[in-house]
């Protein structure tokens, strides 16, 4: 009789990454829900099938999980893309941002009660700064960095203020609540006028 193969032993590896998953969407679900605020550690705890303990052995804070999940949930989605048309690369970012993030309630809700939350918690808003937002506005300056070698925008373009120009009406709609960009055609307009204030000289 042939010999019976060992049982498999279970993966640590990826029981701990199941339950990590489970955790993120959790939060992101929960926020969906009721809005940032209300959500708890122990709400994210029971909804995802793990233990109070086991958060908190991988996050500090229930503004830690949600800012993991955000970032995941971010990449590859607010990736800029690179065809060599700035404005057409531009409306195609800007477009997949509103519409994939800011416009999914388990992103938006959890980020603007993350963004209130970091008024009071440094380490969180240093956190959200450099996981979240830095390493995409270095992807912008980098587009525009590219855009400025082919001549598409002038030599001496601020691309850090260029970057506020596009963006901060985004968010400012979003956390004062003024309602999205809601056409391609107005997030087109928002590229024009800052196109035209980047754009070389007759001269250049």
């Amino acid at each position: 009789m042939p010999d019976r193969p060992e049982p498999r032993q279970p993966d640590p590896q990826r029981r701990s990454e199941k339950s990590r998953r489970a955790i993120l969407d959790a939060s992101l679900d929960l926020c969906a829900e009721q809005g940032y605020g209300p959500v708890t550690v122990e709400a994210i705890a029971a909804r995802a099938g793990v233990s109070k303990k086991t958060i908190y052995r991988w996050w500090p804070s229930k503004g830690a999980v949600v800012l993991e999940a955000l970032d995941e949930a971010a990449a590859p989605a607010a990736d800029f893309p690179d065809t060599g048309d700035l404005r057409a690369d531009l409306q195609t970012q800007m477009e997949g941002l509103l519409r994939d993030l800011l416009g999914d309630p388990r992103f938006s809700r959890a980020l603007i009660g993350l963004i209130a939350d970091t008024h009071h918690d440094a380490d969180l808003a240093h956190g959200l700064k450099e996981t979240l937002f830095q390493p995409r506005t270095d992807d912008g300056l980098a587009r525009l960095a590219k855009a400025r070698e082919a001549g598409q925008i002038s030599p001496d373009a601020d691309a850090d203020l260029a970057l506020e120009l596009l963006y901060g009406p985004i968010y400012y709609r979003l956390l004062l609540h003024q309602g999205d960009l809601q056409s391609s055609a107005e997030i087109r307009a928002l590229i024009d006028h800052t196109m035209r204030a980047l754009a070389p000289s007759a001269a250049e």
